[in-house]
């Protein structure tokens, strides 16, 4: 018996959930909700170092890779979407030596347009004793967001004294 009045207590307790669960609401209240969305900036990040390189021998060259460069542009396409990046450097001073930037070699490699709808195209791999295009966005309307992963090269002259050298690459946009 006291199975039972289990089994009428569970069915009970059943349908009164069901008929609440499906009975109708006494009140609703709605609120519209509204924003907006506004022009955004153009920016560009890369990693703050210090990178090494690592080691060689006078004479010889050292390469590696530098991290991610991103370049967001939330402008909105206005007064345009498109952006060059452009990379320099200042010379690699150290202890008692400097090696000039023009014996580092940048190559920007394969971007990758993460959003956005327009063509992104690579520069030229070459030397940093000017300042040069690293990547461009073109023909997209919108905002845009893109990363590469550029290397460095630094050809080491035979006539450099021992130690570290340190340098400073830098990453613009426009």
């Amino acid at each position: 018996m006291n199975m039972r009045l289990k089994q009428l207590a569970l069915i009970a307790g059943s349908t009164l959930a069901l008929a609440t669960l499906t009975g109708q609401s006494a009140e609703a209240a709605d609120t519209t909700v509204t924003f907006t969305v506004t022009s955004g900036a153009l920016t560009i990040t890369a990693p703050a170092g210090p990178v090494s390189l690592g080691s060689t021998t006078a004479g010889n060259s050292v390469s590696g890779p530098l991290g991610t460069v991103r370049v967001t542009d939330a402008r909105g396409g206005t007064p345009t979407s498109d952006w060059i990046a452009r990379v320099s450097s200042t010379s690699f001073v150290g202890p008692s030596d400097t090696i000039a930037a023009s014996a580092a070699v940048y190559t920007p490699g394969a971007g990758t347009l993460l959003v956005g709808n327009g063509t992104l195209t690579s520069g030229t791999p070459g030397s940093l004793g000017a300042q040069r295009v690293a990547m461009t966005y073109t023909g997209g309307t919108g905002n845009s967001d893109a990363t590469w992963d550029p290397t460095l090269l630094i050809a080491v002259p035979l006539s450099v004294g021992l130690g570290t050298y340190t340098g400073t690459v830098t990453h613009s946009v426009a």
